[in-house]
């Protein structure tokens, strides 16, 4: 049995030298992304036994994502797309400094996941996972693939789990809002952002008060919130828990959520209790910040560093594992 299984599109991003601009750099530095890869990837590079789900188009750029995330040692079970009915999603990313804002350019449509359906999937893999993670940045893709992700959170005999991963470049928030909230009813973890729930799910007051809205609103088990530079929290059992961020000088911020998901539910699943599973979530976060690009490349000693030195964290002792 599978510990955790991801869904959701992987593409290339394309990013300039960190201080080069789109419309100038004469190269780019390439990496395989997306929340669900970026999330399995954290998890499997922190011993948790984790397989990416998901469909591209069998190309040459198709062929280079799976092989890029394989590298990090996480297991992928792909369902492939004829080349001449389907294309590789590709972003471009400018990283900005202040006062210059960064810039993502989203090249997704006609990508191979749009068509993905339950029986082209390794559902076998998805019932038999302890926990299910799937993206909501891959439901804007198309209303097949939002029935899909429905069918998978549903069929797994274990946790279910639905990031909402929002990008504004890709539908807009009343999409967004409509489609998330449709799937709330086959979710038992909702993980989002501050910034996210306020925006598309029109949550208002403090981020407390708002994880008990949303945890009330859509009768989750749990709901997990990142809070950037502040940090993150977890409701629980009808309990507010919760971790401050680690100060970092920060190189790059595009995979720290990501980073964290990944590592709170890699721990969650080892039996961790909740405050234990949102110290190592808020660590895997100031890690991925200092390295270059939207991938957590981490490892579990650094992780464990940075969680020995945490000061003020919860104890861990409240809340069981995921079922």
């Amino acid at each position: 049995m599978t510990q955790l299984v991801t869904f959701g599109e992987a593409v290339l991003r394309l990013s300039p030298p960190q201080t080069a601009r789109l419309e100038t750099t004469e190269r780019f530095d390439v990496w395989t992304t997306g929340a669900a890869s970026n999330v399995a990837v954290t998890a499997s590079r922190l011993g948790t036994d984790a397989t990416w789900v998901s469909k591209l188009a069998d190309t040459p750029l198709g062929r280079r994502a799976v092989s890029e995330l394989r590298g990090h040692g996480l297991s992928t079970e792909v369902t492939w797309a004829d080349a001449d009915e389907s294309r590789q999603g590709l972003t471009f990313y400018e990283h900005g400094v202040e006062p210059r804002e960064s810039v993502t350019v989203d090249d997704r449509d006609g990508t191979a996941i749009g068509t993905a359906e339950p029986g082209g999937l390794p559902m076998d893999t998805v019932q038999n996972a302890e926990a299910v993670f799937a993206s909501g940045e891959t439901l804007a893709l198309s209303d097949t693939v939002v029935e899909t992700t429905e069918a998978v959170l549903r069929a797994t005999s274990g946790t279910s789990v639905l990031g909402l991963d929002y990008r504004p470049g890709q539908w807009s928030a009343e999409e967004a809002r409509e489609t998330v909230s449709g799937l709330f009813p086959a979710v038992d973890v909702f993980v989002t952002n501050v910034d996210e729930a306020q925006r598309v799910l029109k949550q208002t007051g403090k981020p407390a008060e708002i994880a008990h809205q949303l945890a009330n609103e859509g009768d989750f088990e749990t709901v997990v919130m990142t809070r950037g530079e502040h940090g993150a929290l977890v409701w629980h059992d009808a309990t507010i828990h919760e971790q401050d961020a680690v100060a970092t000088d920060a190189v790059d911020v595009t995979g720290q959520h990501d980073a964290f998901v990944g590592a709170f539910l890699g721990r969650r699943l080892a039996g961790d209790a909740i405050g234990a599973a949102l110290s190592h979530g808020v660590a895997a976060a100031a890690l991925s910040r200092t390295v270059y690009g939207p991938v957590p490349t981490i490892d579990p000693s650094e992780v464990e560093q940075v969680v020995g030195d945490l000061t003020g964290d919860s104890p861990g002792s409240s809340g069981g594992p995921l079922r």
